[in-house]
């Protein structure tokens, strides 16, 4: 019974070192998996920090380029809207700069002819509208 249970325990105790060796193998296992695991870590992280930083300037350089093109846009806007006013002017004055421009028209024929030898001295232009305009509406 003695030789039984000194079997039993010479048996156990190798049980436990084939365990332990296989324990002692996975841990091993596991230390070198996790050390190339936190290498390949470290180098993903440089990596990312390297596109962060690059990405960083990117932004930079689209930023300052963005607020050029504003200024240069809002520049453009404030030309354009000075055109639209200049614009507005000649079209609400066209009527009267037709006008003017028939009188200077008018004008200079009759100053070429009088030039050539024709005399105007007699001769009423226009001026029932301009007198008209003097007096006042008509009753």
């Amino acid at each position: 019974m003695i030789d039984l249970l000194v079997a039993d325990l010479d048996k156990e105790m190798q049980e436990a070192e084939v365990s332990e060796k296989d324990a002692q193998q996975d841990y091993e296992k596991m230390t070198q998996d996790a050390s190339v695991k936190r290498t390949a870590d470290s180098k993903s992280l440089t990596e990312k920090g390297n596109a962060k930083a690059t990405a960083e300037e990117n932004l930079q350089a689209e930023s300052e380029k963005k607020s050029g093109t504003t200024k240069e846009l809002m520049a453009t806007l404030e030309y354009i809207q000075s055109l639209h006013g200049e614009c507005d002017w000649l079209i609400q004055n066209y009527a009267a700069r037709k006008e003017a421009r028939a009188g200077e028209m008018e004008s200079l024929t009759q100053a070429k002819a009088v030039l050539s030898g024709a005399d105007f001295s007699l001769v009423q232009r226009r001026s029932s509208r301009r007198s008209a305009a003097f007096l006042g509406p008509k009753a």
